[in-house]
């Protein structure tokens, strides 16, 4: 397995049993599907089963939440296919609550929105556009935001996307006129020390063995302290 392009820390895992690994994903890391020569999350949860357990051949592990490759989190990944069909079922049919913190440029209005859009994926310049509802390969996408603080050059705004769209919260949080600091694909001229500033925050969902609710929280990484102006709403 080839190193990435860029110095990876451990796995941080959140929580693990015999069914879920569930881990926070930095910044720059695919989740899967990346060429031999890079690596992916995939790639570093199944290497840290292979050595914990002593597994020798293949390690099977099913890839059941994706983020892209800038955005920080919470990843849910299933040890088993039982639990990965379980919880692509539960994804699937949104029994999963997904929480996300988002730092936008400027101050977002209003304070709390409900945003609905139809977006369509442009696979020749890797982007998501919004569009209109009869165009052809449009999915409707919807959001809900409030903002948990501001100053006068950014606002950080918790969102709890109601679908699972390719790149849904940036391209709708840019469509509303507040792109993610960071995130050039989308609109903003703000920097950010690594990736953007998106992180899934919080994921809750049925264990798909147990009868339980489970809450998985991942800490904010180093990046979003590093700017004075984020650091201000923290």
């Amino acid at each position: 397995m080839a190193d990435a392009p860029y110095s990876h820390a451990p796995l941080d895992v959140l929580h693990e049993d015999n069914h879920l690994l569930v881990v926070n994903k930095p910044a720059h890391l695919a989740t899967m599907g990346v060429g031999p020569d890079r690596v992916s999350l995939l790639d570093l949860a199944k290497e840290y089963i292979r050595k914990k357990y002593h597994k020798r051949g293949n390690v099977y592990l099913g890839i059941v939440s994706r983020l892209d490759a800038p955005v920080t989190g919470v990843v849910v990944i299933a040890r088993t296919s039982k639990a990965a069909g379980r919880l692509s079922a539960a994804f699937r049919d949104r029994k999963v609550e997904k929480v996300y913190w988002a730092v936008v440029d400027g101050q977002i209005e209003p304070t709390t929105a409900h945003l609905e859009h139809y977006l369509r994926k442009d696979e020749r310049h890797r982007r998501v556009h919004t569009t209109h509802a009869d165009c052809p390969g449009a999915q409707s996408a919807w959001l809900d935001y409030s903002v948990l603080g501001d100053n006068a050059r950014c606002s950080l705004v918790e969102v709890r996307p109601g679908s699972g769209r390719k790149h849904q919260i940036r391209v709708q949080l840019s469509a509303h006129g507040y792109p993610i600091v960071g995130d050039r694909k989308y609109g903003s001229r703000s920097p950010f020390p690594q990736g953007i500033a998106l992180h899934a925050r919080r994921l809750t969902l049925a264990h798909p063995v147990r009868d339980e609710q489970m809450k998985f929280e991942a800490p904010l990484p180093p990046a979003w302290h590093q700017l004075k102006s984020i650091q201000q709403l923290l």
